[in-house]
């Protein structure tokens, strides 16, 4: 066992639980985690709903419920999940209290299949965060082409936000930019913009998958040689980008009205290939003001060896970008990468989603009383 834990949050990375179930809460588990595991947060998506719900455990008195009112199953999900989003905001009360609403956060997304309709988006996002109700809770929306506007009109009625399914450099600093403008319309509308947090969830472990794959594929030494570079090279990138819109002139006017910066949060930090570190998407992404989300294996593991050395992006970001100049230049498209995996990742959360309805609806019909 290490204290790779505590330096972590040491050098300014915020340790947030990639994962929520009723079971977690109940049995105290995320207690505990919050209590001996630094963790400060925690996110959710549809997958990790549907594998929650899927198992049933802790679920069946309150489905049973919603099936003696006839619910439709989308109010019956939305009951459940946010259910759940409410009590582990509630655990997590004291940190957000203590850490003034930097952390204490958890993180509930909109309904994947709004991710290409910006009206909608903005709908559920507002009707989410009335249905939770905690002043520590962040909205989840897609970086999507749609979800960027719906992202600024969002953040302007002075909901906090977890901007997902961030992939590409480019996209990256449209996001940051549709959190300043946002900002700015929470400005003009008077509201207290210190009280307004965000973060940027910027995907590591599929751009290795996806680019790793197109390697394989080449099979030369050296693409093979540049295999488990990419994720890292990026993520340090996005870093570097975030550092020059958080020093410009706009940010600084912002800040001067009580603005907060919008954190660099890498997602998808477990490591799918057995032949690397399972803490590299961690020990390699350490850097001030940041957010790491974990699956509890990943954070286990840093636990039990981590080795946390300090700040391991700032200055490594000539190596970054000579890494993927390396890659395009074997013919492999970044811009082609980038775009598979966000079309991918709606696809993979439209999916659990789907799948979360159907074992719901059976759930209901399971559970629905006789007539008479």
């Amino acid at each position: 066992m290490t204290d790779a834990l505590k330096r972590l949050s040491e050098e300014g990375v915020a340790i947030w639980l990639d994962d929520l179930s009723r079971k977690r809460i109940t049995s105290g588990n995320l207690a505990e985690l919050i209590d001996q595991q630094h963790v400060v947060g925690v996110t959710t998506n549809p997958t990790i709903f549907q594998k929650a719900i899927s198992s049933g455990d802790g679920y069946e008195q309150q489905v049973s419920d919603l099936a003696a009112r006839k619910v439709t199953v989308e109010e019956a999900i939305r009951m459940i999940t946010t259910a759940d989003v409410r009590d582990a905001a509630d655990i997590l009360r004291p940190v957000f209290d203590a850490t003034d609403g930097q952390d204490g956060r958890v993180s509930i997304e909109v309904d994947p299949r709004l991710a290409h309709n910006t009206k909608a988006t903005v709908a559920e996002a507002k009707q989410l965060a009335w249905l939770v109700d905690r002043p520590n809770t962040l909205i989840k929306i897609p970086a999507t082409e749609a979800g960027l506007p719906a992202i600024s009109e969002v953040i302007g009625l002075g909901i906090s936000v977890n901007v997902t399914l961030i992939f590409s450099l480019e996209r990256y600093g449209k996001v940051m930019d549709a959190y300043l403008t946002g900002l700015e319309k929470a400005k003009e509308r008077g509201l207290d913009l210190s009280l307004i947090r965000s973060v940027a969830s910027f995907f590591v472990s599929r751009v290795d998958t996806e680019i790793d794959r197109r390697l394989n594929d080449l099979g030369t030494d050296e693409a093979k040689a540049l295999r488990g570079r990419s994720a890292v090279a990026n993520a340090r990138l996005a870093y570097q980008a975030y550092e020059e819109v958080f020093s410009s002139d706009r940010w600084q006017a912002l800040e001067s009205a009580g603005a907060r910066k919008q954190r660099p949060l890498w997602a998808s930090t477990g490591v799918k290939d057995p032949a690397y570190k399972d803490t590299l998407y961690v020990v390699d992404l350490v850097a001030p003001n940041t957010v790491n989300t974990m699956p509890e294996a990943t954070l286990l593991a840093v636990e039990d060896h981590g080795d946390v050395t300090g700040n391991t992006v700032t200055g490594a970001y000539e190596q970054a970008r000579a890494d993927l100049d390396a890659v395009e230049a074997l013919g492999i498209s970044y811009d082609d990468v980038v775009q598979v995996l966000e079309d991918e990742g709606v696809e993979k959360f439209e999916a659990s989603w789907n799948d979360l309805l159907k074992s719901t609806q059976a759930e209901l019909e399971r559970l629905a009383p006789s007539e008479g």
